[in-house]
């Protein structure tokens, strides 16, 4: 949708050009494709979709591999509901547990059990090798260090001002 209404005052959008288009589509194409693939290999591998493996990588790198369940969300970007449910089901594969915050009776603790630490220590390399096929082995050094830094650019310019709508605040 290039045009306005006729009669329209509204500024008028600032349009992507057809090459800006292209790499639009090609970015939503491939990270969609991406997403999927890392998700039917965990799926496979480790019974567990692509989110649940990246919560217990959370956890595993935490101190203690514990954490807040808000920060938790917050590191996920996902809201506390979902989070919530995701939990749950670890907790009912032996993998989380929750634990009360000492520090703050309101809060809780995601909790990384021993079972929990075995199944991603055994599910890792399979993971690593499907992200290293998908991604890695199809760029060059320079287009992977490129991509990176792509990344990270448009990671800095996306995080959310203190107050915003924020999915884990929900």
């Amino acid at each position: 949708m290039k045009n306005r209404p006729e009669g329209s005052t509204e500024a008028a959008p600032h349009w992507l050009t057809d090459e800006e288009q292209a790499t639009w589509r090609a970015y939503r194409h491939a990270s969609t494709l991406l997403e999927d693939f890392l998700d039917r290999q965990l799926q496979r591998d480790a019974g567990m979709p692509h989110i649940y493996y990246g919560l217990l990588v959370q956890l595993s790198d935490a101190p203690r591999r514990r954490m807040r369940m808000t920060e938790l969300a917050q590191h996920a970007k996902i809201t506390r509901s979902r989070l919530s449910h995701a939990i749950a089901r670890l907790e009912k594969n032996g993998w989380v547990r929750r634990e009360d915050c000492p520090s703050d009776k309101r809060g809780q603790l995601a909790v990384l059990t021993d079972e929990g630490f075995e199944m991603l220590r055994a599910s890792a390399p399979g993971h690593v090798e499907a992200v290293r096929m998908a991604l890695f082995d199809r760029l060059t050094p320079e287009q992977a260090a490129q991509f990176g830094e792509m990344c990270r650019v448009i990671a800095a310019g996306l995080q959310p001002a203190t107050g915003a709508d924020l999915p884990w605040l929900r």
